[in-house]
């Protein structure tokens, strides 16, 4: 993406702004309440700054699926365990 990502953005040379933050955080919340919500729910497993592109008008586009699992029937997003190990 244009813009890089999220964690290069905040903890690069030039900080972001309340503004800006919050609209990114607002993008990811809607980006993984997509996620949860759709008719196969997916439950991403590895969200971070690094895995949170930005577009040209700064809008988060959640990235990096390789950890992520979908949700059986019997499950709940609680009960999945999954995410990046200590160490890596």
């Amino acid at each position: 993406m244009s813009n890089g990502s999220l964690a290069s953005f905040l903890f690069g040379e030039s900080r972001p702004n309340w503004n800006s933050r919050s609209q990114i955080a607002l993008g990811v919340s809607e980006g993984l309440f997509y996620l949860h919500e759709c008719s196969s729910q997916i439950v991403h497993c590895d969200i971070k700054p690094q895995n949170i592109l930005l577009d040209d008008s700064f809008t988060a586009r959640i990235s990096n699926f390789g950890l992520a699992e979908l949700l059986r029937t019997d499950q709940t997003p609680t009960t999945t365990e999954s995410g990046e190990q200590e160490g890596m």
